[in-house]
């Protein structure tokens, strides 16, 4: 290995004392190919094994902890026992070469797709209209009732009590991406007029308290709790880095092991505001002030990128997200100094689909996520 490189592969202690044996993190990837019920198929098995060998944390798709709350086709379920068979599997897969398996805990809310909701229903904070995941035509989404909040709240512990259950080492709650937790803390998304609107993060906050808690009961101290956030949002009005600051000041006094910012570029800047100009993920430390590590993420398609996502912002850990869809060997090229043979552009020609699941492979094929691109050079 180029000697540069060995940041990449020091060892870190989580808050919880469970050591992760390199700053690689397998980001949590949408892949649509579980089966048509959210239980594990045997093809997502195979490439989730394949994305998890060489990182120190991996983190799987997002699941869905209610059926109301599933927002893309072939999404993974930890919302019934009857999941638990195929997540079995799956942990065991993940966990195969030394990986913390991570399970991403997930609410589609206004995002949720009607099609895959029982009765077409989807709920959200407020009611709003929207496309999702691959909808030409927008859907409506009504008010979630109170009742319906607070037994939310309860579906996010149970889903953690079965991924405790399936032998996984953690899970990653989804508090990103405008999905439901999301929404709460969001003035665009939560305009109610009770409690959970006048503090918008309660929501957030209750759950994160109902996982740690659930962890307790059920779990053990090595078992990790994450959150993922993203900290400024086009919409107006929208999540600000005003907002993120007070929500990161929050989160980090609760019992979690580490932090996950979801960035399209690692390096992007804040949009506008106080900090307007300054690079969202400086903040972002300044804010967490060492009590907890952050994950880093944001169009990581080469080893110096990877090394750069380290270095020049401090993140403690370095996600790989499309990057890894393209070559599932990104790190062990890096480790055994061949970096320079990583595949960082999608080839529609190649003959092995980039080892991509068919449904995921189509979707990269049809342009359906942004990605360097051999054809078109």
């Amino acid at each position: 290995m180029n000697k540069k490189f060995q940041p990449l592969f020091e060892k870190l202690t989580l808050p919880n004392k469970v050591v992760l044996e390199n700053r690689f993190v397998l980001a949590p990837l949408t892949h649509v190919s579980s089966n048509d019920d959210g239980t594990i198929s045997d093809e997502e098995v195979v490439y989730m094994e394949q994305r998890s060998k060489d990182v120190g944390l991996a983190i799987s798709a997002a699941s869905n902890v209610t059926d109301i709350g599933k927002a893309f086709p072939g999404q993974p379920s930890v919302a019934h026992d009857s999941d638990l068979e195929g997540l079995k599997r799956l942990a065991k897969a993940m966990k195969k070469n030394g990986a913390k398996a991570v399970v991403q805990i997930h609410h589609g809310g206004a995002q949720a797709l009607p099609n895959l909701t029982p009765n077409g229903d989807v709920a959200a904070p407020s009611p709003i209209s929207m496309k999702s995941f691959g909808e030409q035509e927008e859907h409506h989404a009504r008010e979630i009732t109170v009742e319906e909040i607070e037994s939310t709240i309860k579906d996010f512990g149970e889903a953690t009590r079965r991924v405790i259950e399936a032998g996984f080492d953690g899970v990653e709650i989804h508090g990103a991406n405008h999905y439901l937790i999301h929404q709460f803390v969001s003035p665009y998304y939560n305009r109610r007029n009770d409690e959970w609107g006048e503090d918008r993060l309660k929501f957030a906050s209750l759950v994160v308290d109902e996982v740690t808690e659930t962890v307790k009961k059920y779990g053990n101290k090595d078992f990790i709790v994450g959150y993922r956030f993203s900290p400024e949002e086009a919409e107006s009005p929208g999540i600000s880095m005003e907002i993120t600051e007070t929500l990161i000041k929050h989160l980090i006094e609760k019992p979690l092991d580490y932090l996950h910012v979801s960035l399209f570029d690692i390096h992007s800047k804040t949009r506008e505001g106080k900090y307007e100009g300054q690079e969202r993920i400086d903040l972002l430390h300044q804010w967490i002030d060492g009590r907890m590590p952050l994950i880093g993420i944001g169009s990581i398609f080469t080893a110096e990128q990877a090394l750069d996502g380290i270095e020049s912002t401090n993140a403690e850990l370095i996600a790989l997200g499309r990057g890894i869809l393209l070559d599932h060997n990104f790190v062990s090229k890096i480790k055994e100094g061949n970096e320079d043979q990583i595949i960082s552009e999608f080839d529609p020609d190649d003959e092995n689909k980039h080892h991509l699941p068919e449904k995921l492979w189509a979707q990269f094929n049809q342009k359906f996520y942004p990605l360097p691109r051999k054809d078109e050079k």
